[in-house]
């Protein structure tokens, strides 16, 4: 058995407790198997109609390893949709590193989608960006991240290779869709609070150009599962200092009402040529 995480004071492994959840929700949603996982972050839930028609819809709560949704602007559901031929397993909430519930926990959506069959994954987050070109509503496919919680999902030495986390195949591909897209890379900070504009000077002197609290222990997870990554930060606000205006979670959310009506048809294009 693979051994368990610090985290984890049960003898459960979290593989094993992903493969429960991804056997319960199959037998919840009626899908033997997905295609295609989204995470949706802050500020994109409006954006989930537009992906195409809900065969099921559950709570997270119904399956093993999962905990309510704890941040303004997760739902704390899990839909099932039926896209052309394909069946997407879209997380409407996500477990955050500050929460404190662990990073096998934070996690465990990625691995839940792995077992359930899923090959590829889109993790989306809302954040700040250190661009001033890139307005609120903006959205930046991530190149690369840099993960600053100082923490790993992966268990035991399993050594696992990051080139090209984020697949430069789908990148491309979503500049076929639209060439406006831009990127950058992702820099993650434990949060829950904002950074501060020393923090953000750092960032820029480390080649970020978005910064967060989510994704990037997602990504290795997924990684290390065998899926191909794809990356979306929505541009809530500029990053701290450069404005001098104060942050706040509610211009993170009101940035995504705004722009969901994009982010929803940017993801109706990309995701049936994924």
């Amino acid at each position: 058995m693979t051994p368990t995480t610090p985290e984890d004071p049960t003898d459960r492994s979290p593989y094993d407790l992903a493969g429960e959840a991804a056997t319960k929700l199959a037998e919840l949603t009626g899908v033997a198997q997905h295609d295609v996982a989204l995470v949706l972050g802050s500020g994109w839930l409006p954006a989930v109609d537009a992906l195409g028609e809900a065969t099921a819809e559950i709570n997270t709560t119904d399956l093993p390893g999962f905990s309510a949704a704890a941040v303004a602007g997760h739902s704390g559901k899990i839909r099932s949709i039926r896209a052309g031929e394909r069946n997407l397993l879209v997380f409407l909430s996500r477990t955050h590193y500050y929460e404190g519930k662990g990073v096998a926990a934070v996690v465990h959506g990625v691995r839940t989608a792995a077992a359930a069959g899923c090959r590829t994954i889109v993790l989306t987050n809302g954040c700040g960006g250190l661009k001033e070109t890139w307005t609120p509503g903006t959205p930046v496919l991530i190149s690369d991240h840099v993960n600053l919680t100082g923490r790993s999902p992966i268990v035991g030495a399993n050594f696992v290779d990051l080139t090209d986390l984020y697949s430069s195949r789908l990148r491309a591909m979503c500049r076929e869709v639209d060439a406006s897209l831009d990127e950058g890379v992702y820099v993650q900070f434990p949060g829950p609070h904002y950074e501060t504009p020393a923090e953000i000077a750092m960032v820029r002197a480390i080649g970020g150009h978005l910064v967060g609290m989510s994704t990037t222990l997602e990504a290795i997870a997924a990684r290390e599962a065998g899926m191909e990554v794809l990356g979306i930060s929505l541009v809530t606000n500029l990053a701290a200092g450069i404005t001098g205006e104060p942050l706040n979670h509610e211009e993170v959310l009101e940035a995504g009402r705004e722009a969901a009506s994009r982010m929803g048809e940017l993801l109706g294009r990309i995701v049936p040529r994924i």
